[in-house]
């Protein structure tokens, strides 16, 4: 009996050793064809500009297309959704925000679960956000848009990319520690929210910095503040909203590179080193501090305690505000 135990630990270490093996050795070769990357979310927008830029780099590095996907709707749950149920080879991935966590608290019947059936791989930028209004509004400051809000409760509407989504979350989270009382106009990702406010559709939004920076400096939307702790160096001259009468406000969303669940780990620890050295570059940086993202680079461990402390924080904010879908 002792003989045939220890033949069957034998077995078992020896099998064990070998998936190892044969996962190291495909992990050293990996990638052998195109590497398809679902992007839950508008051309043009955050998630797609940051993706677009690190993982062109990315695609240099190892010598194969990183052919990106674009599946916007329901604030990016859609597209991962075909991601959750792709094969855990590596050669399906998703670029999607923080709003890749809030979807569980705001959608009721999602096909996927948002911790178990994803592999974090890596962090790459965060996404600030500016309380952007359009010109129309006679407003400079934040305090004075909430003193007009209060005067004309129900009267001013706001856009954002979606239920639960970062820039829904941001207004909503300014809403609910100002009192106001605000008409909530959900668009499909970023470029439609950021066209209704450039068309008067909606007189307030708080867009991610980069999907509006180019209008900021024409002057065809008005910068009131912006989400983050620290002023933007993109717009030096805006303060926080923070500063500007609504103490303890903050938001800073991020960007990030997921797998579906079961990604050999030293794949994934590939694609991290690779996407870390990508943001690392001077000239990837650059072209993220450019479009209003700060580069966030990290290693898998870093990227799991984020996704815990993130979870809960999204998920007490939309219960205290009663988030639907839409």
């Amino acid at each position: 009996m002792k003989v045939f135990w220890k033949m069957v630990s034998w077995g078992i270490v020896s099998w064990t050793f070998s998936v190892f093996c044969m996962n190291f050795g495909y992990a050293q070769n990996y990638p052998v064809k195109p590497v398809r990357v679902v992007i839950p979310w508008p051309a043009g927008g955050s998630n797609d500009m940051a993706g677009r830029i690190v993982l062109q780099k990315v695609s240099e590095s190892l010598g194969q297309q990183f052919v990106v996907d674009n599946r916007p709707g329901a604030s990016g749950a859609i597209g991962a959704e075909p991601v959750a149920k792709s094969l855990a080879d590596g050669y399906t991935l998703m670029v999607h925000s923080t709003t890749h966590l809030s979807n569980h608290f705001v959608y009721k019947k999602l096909n996927y679960d948002v911790l178990h059936d994803f592999s974090p791989i890596s962090t790459v930028a965060t996404q600030p956000g500016v309380f952007a209004i359009h010109p129309s509004l006679p407003v400079k400051s934040i305090k004075e848009f909430i003193q007009v809000a209060k005067s004309h409760p129900g009267q001013i509407n706001y856009g954002s990319a979606g239920n639960g989504s970062s820039p829904h979350l941001s207004m909503a989270l300014f809403v609910s520690m100002t009192a106001l009382k605000l008409v909530h106009i959900p668009y499909k990702g970023g470029p439609p929210e950021v066209t209704s406010l450039l068309g008067g559709e909606t007189q307030a939004a708080i867009p991610t910095l980069a999907t509006v920076i180019i209008h900021l400096k024409s002057g065809r939307l008005r910068a009131l503040g912006v989400t983050s702790l620290e002023r933007s160096s993109l717009l030096p001259e805006i303060p926080t909203i923070a500063a500007s009468g609504v103490p303890g406000y903050e938001m800073s969303p991020w960007i990030a590179v997921y797998g579906p669940v079961g990604v050999p780990k030293p794949i994934v620890d590939k694609l991290n080193g690779e996407i870390n050295k990508a943001i690392k570059l001077p000239e990837v940086a650059q072209n993220l501090s450019q479009q209003g993202l700060d580069p966030l680079p990290g290693s898998v461990e870093e990227f799991n305690r984020r996704i815990t402390k993130d979870y809960e924080k999204y998920g007490q904010l939309i219960r205290s505000i009663g988030v639907k879908p839409d």
